[in-house]
This record gives structure tokens, sequence and C-alpha cells, in this order.
């Protein structure tokens, strides 16, 4: 018998295309699918074989792990629908400590939350009517007690909405403990029904439009005199304020009202205590550019401000390093990200690589499909940057020859500190009828490492598919998946040595 066999490939799957892939270790996988889940089909997988390889991979992960990744893509991608089925799904296998319940305290942010999990917790465990919830897990339970305080009249008459599940029908399940004897009181009227309607934005339109007119004209200057008593009185909310510009200038409201719209856009506490998400800036300015009004300009470039301001912190390198940027335009990466979204996957790499590019002080930025095209645009305007690449991404056809990328830098001899690849990562080669082993990513880095021994490959999974073009494992190959800015924290934890599951370990719960 022989011990000292030939070492065993790792690359034993195929990708999507059918082109040789890697596996991933469960917690990456599990990671990769986790925070590139919107939970609808997507171009190679359906929502619900999504969700079945999320649950079968919550089984053979650490419960510890399992938590601290739902409260990360919580708290630090700022995910909502995820975290919640991680915790409805975990309560299904762990029991016999506080780690639920403590995930549960730390994923419910938003009073809605607390039904959303009730009503998801019934779906998946088949609880067809509101009644048998009061079999709910015990942690779920005791996590939600403890969010219940969380909260204040506004916010849970904001969204006390009707629904499978309503707040009062949470409030007689979770049987809460009122910290004081305010909250006694606010818990009785959830009780009674007598929570008072709040004054928000979205009551206010709704009362303007369901008023009576004489004419068209009476009722554009009553939505104008909201508009603009809503931004002059501060009740906007940042990021209601991004999804209702095209509505603001659409009504004719008066330039000192954009001035101030502006002003608040550019405002760099209220940009980062947003936590927006980079594609709702480029989603409200899409919106915005096909408005015709004189100061449509004015505001997409507050913006481009408000982006820039986004990032101002971002980490993970200097702007001395080589950095070369790659974004897939492949055919695969066209597909929206959620059923109600206008973005797609293809602007999400866009978008994060035009943020790097942004702040990069030596770079090279282009795009893939059938070939590989450098592209040079100005380091000033990020959304522009992202739609002067739309445009543009016929150019370079619609395959996935990811290896084209570093067969170029070969040959010209470009030393790069860091590759980064914004990707689905379904790549293959489609210039061969059989795959050639020298045309794949994975053969393409050997060869440069070997001309350039230092140099790191970061794959920035934007579907989580879970099949990798390059083995992970490899010394200077890195993956990071996700939709947020917030990445770029696990490309710096990288440079101190860990990795994307390291890094989420390391999160207090």
């Amino acid at each position: 018998m022989r011990f000292n066999t030939k070492k065993k490939d790792v690359s034993n799957t195929v990708n999507y295309e059918g082109a040789k892939a890697y596996t991933l270790t469960p917690e990456l996988e599990l990671y990769s699918a986790v925070v590139t889940a919107s939970l609808h089909d997507q171009f190679y997988e359906g929502s619900a074989d999504r969700l079945e390889r999320i649950r079968a991979l919550i089984k053979k992960n650490d419960p510890q792990f399992v938590a601290r990744l739902a409260v990360y893509t919580r708290e630090k991608m700022y995910l909502r629908s995820i975290p919640l089925v991680l915790a409805v799904e975990l309560a299904k296998v762990h029991t016999g400590n506080r780690l639920v319940s403590s995930m549960v305290n730390r994923i419910v942010q938003r009073a809605d939350e607390i039904t959303e999990l009730l009503g998801l917790y019934a779906q998946s465990n088949q609880r067809r009517e509101t009644k048998q919830l009061h079999r709910l897990s015990k942690q779920i339970q005791k996590g939600l007690s403890l969010a219940f305080n969380k909260f204040d009249e506004y916010q849970f008459a904001k969204y006390n909405r009707a629904a499978a599940v309503t707040l009062k029908d949470a409030l007689f399940i979770v049987h809460p403990k009122p910290k004081d004897d305010d909250q006694q009181i606010l818990f009785d009227k959830i009780a009674q029904d007598e929570l008072q309607i709040p004054y928000t934005w979205e009551t206010t339109l709704t009362a303007t439009g369901q008023a009576k007119y004489s004419d068209a004209g009476e009722k554009q200057k009553a939505f104008r005199y909201a508009w603009e008593q809503l931004v002059a009185s501060d009740m906007l909310g940042y990021m209601a304020l991004i999804r209702n510009l095209r509505n603001i200038l659409q009504a004719e409201v008066d330039n000192r009202i954009i001035d101030k719209v502006c002003a608040q856009l550019c405002d760099e506490k209220a940009v980062l205590k947003s936590k927006q998400l980079p594609f709702r800036f480029l989603s409200a300015y899409r919106e915005l550019s096909k408005v015709k009004h004189t100061r449509t300009k004015d505001v997409l470039e507050a913006l481009e401000t408000a982006i820039s301001i986004s990032v101002q912190h971002l980490k993970g390198f200097d702007t001395e390093t080589r950095v070369v940027i790659a974004c897939d335009v492949s055919g695969s990466m066209q597909q929206p990200i959620s059923a109600r979204s206008v973005v797609k996957y293809y602007d999400i790499g866009l978008l994060l690589g035009m943020l790097l590019q942004h702040r990069c002080g030596n770079v090279v930025t282009g795009m893939f499909g059938d070939k590989w095209k450098v592209v040079d645009l100005p380091k000033k305007n990020v959304l522009a940057n992202v739609d002067a690449f739309y445009q543009r991404e016929g150019e370079v056809g619609y395959s996935t020859n990811g290896y084209l990328v570093l067969a170029d830098l070969i040959k010209r001899g470009i030393v790069a500190d860091k590759v980064m690849m914004f990707t689905d990562c379904q790549m293959w080669d489609s210039t061969t009828k059989n795959q050639c082993d020298k045309n794949t990513l994975a053969e393409q880095w050997k060869r440069y490492r070997y001309m350039v021994p230092d140099a790191k490959l970061y794959l920035f999974d934007l579907a989580g598919y879970g099949k990798m073009p390059v083995d992970v494992k490899e010394d200077g190959v890195y993956l990071i998946a996700g939709w947020s800015d917030k990445v770029f924290e696990i490309l710096a934890a990288m440079e101190k040595g860990e990795d994307a599951v390291e890094h989420i370990k390391a999160l207090a719960i």
C-alpha cells in the first residue's frame, strides 16, 4: 500500500458553464451564498435551490459561526431578510444556550423585523395559523422579547401594518417583559390597537393624494407644498430623500428647497449614519438622470459627492498600491439583484470597481467578456463612470473569458500588487470547443505569480454560486463576497493575515 501518493486534485467539480472549478469549505460557501442572497431566482440558481443550499450548509457549520455570520450580514452588509433566515434555520438545529436569542436580539433592528421574523418562522415550520406560533422556539422568543424593548411608540406605529402576523399578534406570542411603567403603557396600546398614527412623509403624501381638488393645477400646488414642508422640516430620512429625488424635482419645488436637498445629500454625518448600500446611490442617479429640470445637474453632482463621502474611509490598500480592476460584463451578470430592482449584478461589479478606482493612485481598469479591454476613465465621478462602462459593455461580448485579464498582464509585463475581479465566478473559455488548461484563470494565475511572486488575486463574488475558477486555498488567492462597500473591510483584514471567515469569527456576540 502506498501512502505518499499523488496530491488529490481539489478541482472535483465544474461550474454552471461546464468548466473546471474548485469547491469551497462549508464556511466560505455559506458566507458567499448568504451575503449575495436576495432570495429571488438568479441566472444559474433558483431562489428555492439557494435556500435549500443555505439550509444544508448551516447543518455543516459551527452554530457559533452561523450566528456571527447573521450579525455580520445585518450590521456590516446592511441586509435585512437573510439574517432572519439564518436565525430561523439555526433555531431548528441548535439549542441549549443563549446563542440564538443573542443573535436574534442583534439582528432585529427595526420594529417590523419582529413580525417579519415570526412570519418567516411560520412559513419555514409550516405553521399555517398564527395561533400555532405559540409553539415558538424558546430562544427566538427570548431574543424577540429583548428586541421589543428597543422601540418607542413612533417606531412601532410606523410599522404597524395589516399582515399575516400583526404587531398585536407578536406581542401576545412573545410576551415581552416591559422595562418600566412607560413601556407597559406602550405595550397596552399595542394590545388595544391604540397606537397613535405617526406623522411621517408617507402619511403626509397619502393625505395630500386623498384630498379633493378643483383641478390638476391645485393638486400640483398641494404636492409641491407637501414636498417643500417635508424637506424644510427634515422629515425625510436619508434613504427616503434619495428615493424621492425625482419626485421632488418633478413637483417643481422652490430653488431654496433644492439647495437644502443638495446640502442634505452632501452632509458627511448624514451620509455615514445612513449606511446606504452603494447601489442605492446608483439607482437614485439613474432615476434622476431621466428628469428634465434646470437643477438636475446640481443634484446629480450632490449624489457623486455623497457616494465619495461614503467610502472616504475605504481600507485595504494605500494610494501607491498597484491595482488592476477587472469587471465581468458577461451575459449572466445582466440579472437584476432582486425581483423589484433595476440594478443588476453587472452594476454592482462596476460600482464596487469604480469605488476602488476612485481611491487608487495607480490603477488599470477594464472589463471582460469574450475579450478583455482596458477602459480609462476619470477618477472623480464614480456614478458617471459606472454608466459610461454600462454603455460600452457590448464592446467585449458576453462570454466569461476572465483568464484573458491575466494573459494580457503577462504579455505586457504589467506588475500589479493586487488583481481584483468583480464577477459571478462562472468563468470559462469560449474561444475553443474543449477548454484548454492554459486558457483558465487558475493556470494563468500560476504563470502570473511566477512573474510577480507577491501578487494577490481577489475574487469579489457577487452571486454566491459556490464554485470558484481558482482554488482559494492557494497562496495569493482570496475570496470576498457581497454588494456593500463594507467588503473592503474584509480586504483590510486580509492584509493582516485573516480571511473572510476569520474576520466574521472575530465578531463579538
